[in-house]
């Protein structure tokens, strides 16, 4: 790793500080190496391939998609290496690390933090990654700090780069800070762990920086249209979710496997957990102010009910919002 790395890692990680993340470069500098080696007409050396494949970022992402069932392995990624279209991207991809990898991430973490309860430590590990699939995604599937992968696209620009950013790094605090409490039966426990999509929503929001600041500011015109016609289809989507909670409690899901398998229409680039999600956070800052959705986040019970009490207001002073039944909110109990 360069020097200049190496002092940002060791910046952000100021003892006794909320914001403990450092990041990792290991694997697309590997990468980047093979690639100019063959710009050079000149043979990769089995050492350079021993250094992409014992670099962090790589052993740590193989790690990533065999938890997930997803074949990997290193014939296969020497092939993505080998390709002439990644051959194609090296200037771009050159320049884009050295673009984020010098780029001031205390802002982000920051900015997560603000959405999330006094006294959570945000503790990730940001892995820069030059890779086949092009998405960006958290992992805690193992016993090291959390990890942060970020697909590095030459096309992001620095907007962008900060507000995907500030997204995962919320979703690492929000897992960080909020547990399903103990002691509830197994449908109910299940059913409020599951409630935690809509924190995609919240990680909305959080990137966004307020509710009053469109969500995809730093997108491209087609995926804001597209956000904005999801955002105002959220009504359709209420009795999808009731239906597919009520499932979990009634013990027609079970197990997060089969859960999650219903669950995936809900996801998606900019999916319901995404949209409805941050419709209803960004309800109650608006009426209540950020305080009130830290001190909620971490109950979804309080969550459900506290927006739809917003919701009752407006709808009757002639605002219409979607609302949940009231036969689904007694259901999870709560106060």
């Amino acid at each position: 790793m360069t020097p200049a790395p190496l002092l940002l890692l060791f910046a952000l990680n100021v003892q006794g500080s909320p914001l403990q993340v450092t990041l990792a470069t290991d694997e697309p500098e590997a990468v980047l190496r093979i690639l100019d080696a063959r710009a050079r007409s000149d043979g990769v050396s089995p050492r350079a391939w021993r250094r992409l494949f014992a670099s962090e970022g790589y052993r740590r992402l193989a790690r990533r998609e065999t938890a997930l069932g997803r074949t990997f392995s290193d014939s296969a990624f020497r092939e993505f290496v080998l390709s002439d279209t990644l051959l194609a991207r090296r200037d771009a991809l050159k320049q884009t690390l050295a673009i984020w990898r010098h780029a001031d991430i205390h802002p982000a973490g920051r900015q997560a933090l603000d959405y999330l309860r006094p006294g959570t430590i945000l503790s990730a590990r940001i892995y820069l990654e030059i890779k086949p699939r092009t998405n960006s995604f958290v992992f805690f599937g193992d016993s090291l700090q959390p990890a942060l992968f970020l697909h590095l696209n030459p096309e992001v620009g620095p907007e962008k780069f900060t507000n995907t950013l500030t997204h995962e790094l919320h979703h690492i605090g929000y897992t960080a800070a909020c547990n399903t409490p103990s002691g509830l039966a197994p449908r109910l426990a299940a059913t409020l762990r599951w409630l935690g999509g809509f924190g995609e929503g919240l990680a909305m929001l959080a990137a966004a920086g307020g509710p009053d600041v469109h969500p995809h500011a730093s997108s491209s015109p087609g995926t804001r249209i597209e956000w904005d016609d999801n955002v105002a289809a959220s009504a359709q989507h209420f009795p999808d979710f009731e239906r597919f909670y009520n499932r979990i409690l009634d013990g027609q899901l079970v197990g997060d496997d089969s859960i999650f398998r219903a669950a995936e229409s809900f996801y998606g680039a900019q999916g319901p957990f995404y949209t409805v999600g941050w419709l209803m956070w960004s309800t109650i800052e608006r009426d209540q102010g950020r305080a009130r959705v830290v001190t909620i986040e971490c109950d979804p019970r309080a969550f459900l009910r506290t927006y739809n009490d917003i919701a009752g207001r407006r709808n009757a002073a002639g605002e219409y919002l979607p609302r949940w039944s009231e036969a689904f909110l007694a259901r999870l109990g709560g106060s």
